[in-house]
């Protein structure tokens, strides 16, 4: 874009020069102009402006015609004052323009000078953006020589004067004090310092009355920030500060050639004296240091970075002393009794001081020490914390280092900075700092070379693979650990602050890559930390006590699991206090009663968490009193579920029911396979009792806990638990909503089958076998047609998933087992139900139909047996081409689906769930529903036997729904785009078709004595497309239709009129040439919406015309 710049620059400029351009265009080329500056930014664009003498005076004429006020041309107004600030560079007096001044009247007199003064005060109090605009115009025209003299000093008058007269209290003022205080901050950075020194003092006693840092206004508390830097700028004389650090050199070449010597001849940098330590400081300068460090403490980052510049802009002036002391101010904003701001802030100004050279090798242990605490920063405020652009910024303070001082200086802190950096960039909870440690690390990598195994680090832990916290904690981190150097350093971080953490997620991730980093120190992890996590467990602080009871379940899992290696007992690794230490958690919570409350959800989840890693350790529990603790925990938690907030209650839920299969496989095993009887005969009749509780979670839960029982709890109670769950699945008038409930009894039920196995001639009460296999096979199958809605929507549609997913794990069981088990009438049922649901509207679940339909179609170890039409399904379904389709897409879908409309057995199921798609309300649904159902009822056109048949199924389909409106409303709408496409053309040429006979009787049934808006509206469709079948059945339609004329709804009275105005234009043989006129006369004049007696009259004449008898009326209210 850079080298078209210019090009479209002339380009727009040549329409504005023109004096024949029309005002409009102007404004636009200007505002093209504008669009091109803020892409490119003003600074490039502003020196192309083209400033030759003779473009002075038509600029400033161009400013006669501008309205300050006008908001739509603000773009003209910016770029004037943009090209405007370019002429004032012209190395002309501007009195050479005035020589004919003194022929102007006197009261016009105005010289160029004061014009352009005129123009810049003017619109530096302006609302929008030509306000900047005009202080770039103030800073090129005040600094000029000729101005100088003249006007800086009534300019600077005028601007302080503005500046006490303005309160940043109202926006009028606001307004004002920005283009000053923009205006001053622009002259004092491009004026001359002997120009500028003696307003100085003066400028800086007026800004300190103004009070700005009292202001809400951030974006005057950073000008005034800003401003300062400037003028203590002006009071030291510009120079380079000789005693600052330097590193390398300015010259590529001359850095290579010192890369390129020996390590050992090169010899630390040593600092020159400063050779201006008697230089006297302006008075001046305290206040304005002073300030600064103000700034730096600021609310708003954009005036802490302002300050922070400020601060070492200011250091590389000062001696050495005074530039030493301006660090340990720097350094005191790192104190625990300063807020985030000021750790924020502190960051950003050491930052600008080690990348200036102006923080000394001296500093580097207090500097290290500081940023090593703000790399993990983190004060907790409410339900969250603070501390992330802390974090931040230290990472960018690293970052700086690297580039700013020689290996050799930073040696002695690079274990320190490596670790912390690295675990920033693992273990942080903010993806932005994550990057930013990363970053940093790399750097440093790049620059200093004394990191240990930085490449293969910065390799692993790179910009995109720190962007998933999950793979930072859990895989980053194992890998960076194996190096020995970082592995204790991440340990201890996370058991110090991320344990403890306000996020759950954090503590429950830390918690895992515990886990994973103590298989890495194992003798590290027994000795010293979990006797650090158990004293922890117990602490007064929620948090903590949730991360450590986890991380001390997961620490005692991962040391299981080396013993199993090692072929040794886990109490091997753990010392007796920890044993008992683990032991007494649970007893200890229940003394101080912290199960419960909103606390107790998190110590519930923690200590199922707890007991189900000591379970799967082996831990020498068996028998002890504590199992019992642990097992009422578990019943209660399952039992209270409903007491537990929504978000937490699956999590809770399920970590409870793992629990409790843990449990049970570790305590209640008599000898291996063989189940403690006590145990049994007390578990499953306390479970099934639950089952039948008026709570709907404490039936999820306690269903969930039978599914995950183990097989040898099960033997003997098979039948019963079935019985119960069984139960469960079916609703009653006053547990309808218990959908969950169904979903969850359905997945035991599931689980429990692939648990005990599968035994052709077993007994019921040992396995799954003949004489059960039915009955579980139909509870499934039933729960498939459950539709319930409540007010969180279809409720139902969780039970039939869970359904279909079980009917499948079921079907592959016996596939695989006993294949004989699987009935043909069971499987055909199975298909049908399962393409019924592929056929339906909600994407989710249609796509999951789709994959239960695909998978047991296509399953081959070995195969489903009798599956109805298989060949024709693999035909019509083959696997290659299934593979790249997407189910969820309604535009993939369909087209397939629809396929099995030719299939005599799945047509009826998969009619039954495009009625629904068809008449549903997502517009692609029901675009591409009724595309793909249309495209297969063209193909049968011209067979009459397969259309007869299709309509005689959907038929079918709509007597065997009447009255439910979940299907018969959208079959209504289904039958209106099928006879409006014409699919039934075939049948109009025979006289009282069956087909429309049936269709009018059932769609009459439908609508009697309904009050439902959608359902009348979709039966007036269908009527209407109706009409065109001949004979008696017309007449029939019609009478229909004028009884709708007179519904007792308008609505429905107006849509019936405005349906049969178009069936009338449609269908032309519908009414007699003489009388057609007549007829549409009354259909469009007649105000349908009036009275029922008028509204009576006028479609009683409508019957005479059409031939069709008076409804007479009847006494029954609501007849016409």
């Amino acid at each position: 874009m850079s080298l078209s710049l210019e090009w479209m620059m002339n380009l727009l400029l040549d329409m504005v020069r023109d004096k024949t351009s029309p005002t409009a265009l102007v404004h636009l080329a200007f505002k093209f102009l504008y669009i091109i500056t803020k892409v490119r930014g003003y600074k490039v664009f502003l020196r192309l402006f083209p400033h030759e003498v003779a473009d002075v005076q038509p600029v400033l004429d161009m400013f006669s015609g501008q309205n300050p006020t006008d908001h739509e041309t603000w773009e003209t107004r910016y770029m004037l004052l943009l090209w405007l600030s370019m002429t004032c560079l012209i190395p002309f007096d501007f009195s050479r323009f005035d020589g004919n001044l003194l022929t102007q009247p006197e009261e016009t007199r105005v010289s160029t000078m004061d014009r352009i003064l005129r123009i810049a005060q003017a619109y530096l109090a302006v609302s929008d953006k030509a306000r900047d605009a005009a202080a770039v115009l103030v800073s090129r025209f005040i600094t000029r020589p000729d101005v100088r003299q003249r006007k800086m000093a009534g300019f600077l008058d005028w601007s302080l004067c503005t500046l006490a007269r303005s309160s940043f209290q109202t926006m009028e003022g606001v307004i004002a004090m920005d283009g000053t205080l923009q205006a001053l901050a622009q002259i004092f950075k491009h004026g001359k310092r002997e120009d500028c020194l003696p307003y100085a003092s003066t400028v800086l006693r007026s800004l300190d009355g103004c009070r700005l840092s009292e202001s809400n206004q951030t974006l005057l508390r950073k000008l005034g920030v800003k401003l300062v830097q400037r003028l203590g700028l002006t009071f030291l004389r510009p120079k380079v500060a000789t005693w600052r650090y330097q590193r390398g050199c300015r010259s590529l070449a001359a850095n290579l050639q010192l890369s390129a010597q020996d390590q050992s001849e090169q010899k630390p940098l040593e600092v020159p004296p400063d050779s201006d330590e008697d230089y006297d400081i302006p008075d001046g300068v305290e206040s304005v240091i002073e300030q600064l460090l103000v700034g730096l403490k600021d609310k708003d980052t954009v005036v802490r970075w302002s300050a922070a510049k400020g601060i070492g802009r200011m250091a590389g002036r000062l001696p050495r002393v005074l530039a030493d002391d301006v660090v340990g101010s720097v350094l005191d904003c790192f104190s625990f009794q300063e807020t985030d701001k000021a750790w924020h802030g502190g960051c950003l100004a050491l930052a600008e001081l080690g990348r200036r050279g102006l923080l000394l090798p001296s500093r580097l242990k207090e500097v290290v020490a500081v940023i090593l605490k703000a790399l993990t920063y983190e004060e907790k405020r409410g339900a969250c914390s603070v501390g992330a652009n802390v974090r931040d910024a230290a990472c960018y303070v690293c970052w700086a280092f690297a580039r700013a001082y020689e290996p050799q200086e930073l040696r002695p802190f690079v274990t320190s900075i490596a670790s912390a950096l690295v675990i920033s960039a693992v273990f942080d909870r903010d993806v932005n700092c994550r990057r930013a440690a990363s970053a940093a690390f790399q750097e440093n990598v790049g620059r200093q070379g004394t990191f240990p195994h930085g490449i293969d680090i910065v390799t692993t832990a790179d910009y995109f693979a720190v962007g998933n916290r999950a793979n930072c904690f859990l895989v980053i981190s194992v890998f960076i650990a194996g190096f020995p150097e970082y592995t204790r350093p991440m340990i201890d971080h996370l058991v110090a602050m991320k344990i403890c953490h306000w996020d759950g997620d954090v503590r429950e991730l830390s918690a895992k890559a515990l886990h994973n980093l103590a298989q890495l120190a194992p003798e590290y992890s027994a000795a010293q930390v979990l006797p650090a996590l158990l004293s922890m467990a117990l602490s007064s602080d929620l948090h903590t006590r949730h991360g450590a009871i986890l991380a001390c379940a997961e620490v005692t899992y991962a040391l299981f699991k080396l013993a199993v290696q090692r072929d040794r007992p886990v109490t091997d690794y753990l010392e007796e206090n920890v044993v008992q230490g683990l032991r007494q958690i649970h007893q200890q919570l229940w003394e101080r009663q912290l199960y419960r409350g909103l606390g107790g959800e998190l110590m519930r989840q923690a200590v199922c968490v707890l007991v189900e890693k000591l379970s799967l350790s082996r831990m020498p529990f068996r028998g002890d009193s504590v199992v019992g603790g642990w097992q009422w925990l578990i019943d209660d938690t399952l039992r209270s579920l409903h007491l537990v907030s929504s978000q937490a209650r699956q999590q809770i839920k399920d970590a409870a029911v793992t629990a409790l299969a843990a449990l049970c496989c570790e305590y209640y095993v008599k000898e291996p396979g063989e189940a403690c009887p006590e145990a049994q005969e007390a578990l499953i009749p306390q479970y099934l009792a639950e089952l039948r509780g008026p709570e709907e979670m404490a039936r999820c839960g306690f269903s969930s806990a039978l599914g995950a029982l183990p097989a040898f709890l099960l033997r003997g109670q098979l039948q019963q638990v079935l019985t119960g769950l069984m139960a469960v699945t079916r609703s009653s008038p006053k547990d309808v909503s218990f959908a969950e409930a169904r979903r969850d009894a359905l997945k035991a039920i599931a689980r429990i089958c692939q648990t005990v196995g599968v035994k052709a001639e077993g007994p019921p009460d040992e396995a799954v076998c003949r004489e059960n296999v039915t009955q579980v096979y139909s509870t499934l199958l039933d729960c498939m047609s459950d539709y319930t809605t409540d007010s969180r929507g279809d409720v139902g549609s969780w039970v039939r998933e869970a359904a279909m997913t079980s009917l499948m794990e079921l079907t592959l069981l016996l596939a695989r087992t006993q294949p004989s088990l699987i009935d043909a009438h069971m499987c055909e049922r199975l298909m049908c139900c399962v393409a019924q649901q592929a056929s339906e509207k909600i994407d989710r679940f249609r796509a999951h139909a789709c994959s239960v339909f695909v998978t047991l179609l296509h399953f081959d170890s070995p195969p489903v047996p009798h599956v109805p039409h298989r060949q024709e399904l693999e035909r019509l379904l083959p696997r290659s081409d299934l593979a790249s389709v997407n189910w969820n897409a309604p535009s993939q879908a369909f087209p397939h689906i629809t396929q099995l409309l030719a299939l005599p057995t799945y047509r009826y199921h998969v009619l039954l769930g495009l009625a629904v798609s068809v008449g549903g309300l997502t517009e692609s649904t029901v675009r591409y529903s009724t595309q793909s159902l249309l495209e297969h009822m063209k193909g049968i056109q011209n067979d009459p036997e397969a259309l007869g048949s299709f309509s005689e199924t959907l038929l079918q389909v709509f007597e065997n729904n009447l009255l439910n409106d979940r299907v018969s409303v959208a079959l209504l709408k289904m039958l209106d785009q099928v006879l409006a496409n014409g699919c039934f053309d075939i049948f109009t040429t025979e006289e009282n078709h069956p087909f429309c006979v049936k269709l009018l009787a059932l769609c009459k049934e439908e609508i009697k004595k309904s009050k439902d808006i959608q359902k009348l509206l979709s039966s007036i469709a269908v009527l209407c497309g109706m009409v065109q079948f001949c004979g008696d059945v017309r007449k029939k339609v019609l009478l229909q239709l004028s009884l709708l004329l007179c519904h007792p709804f308008p609505v429905i009275r107006k849509a019936t009129a405005s349906r049969v105005y178009e069936m009338v234009l449609t269908y032309s043989d519908v009414v007699a040439a003489e009388v057609l006129d007549e007829v549409m006369a009354v259909l469009s004049d007649t105000a349908w919406d009036a009275a029922l007696p008028v509204v009576r009259e006028q479609r009683n004449r409508l019957c005479d015309l059409l031939g069709v008898p008076r409804p007479q009326l009847v006494s029954q209210p609501g007849a016409c």
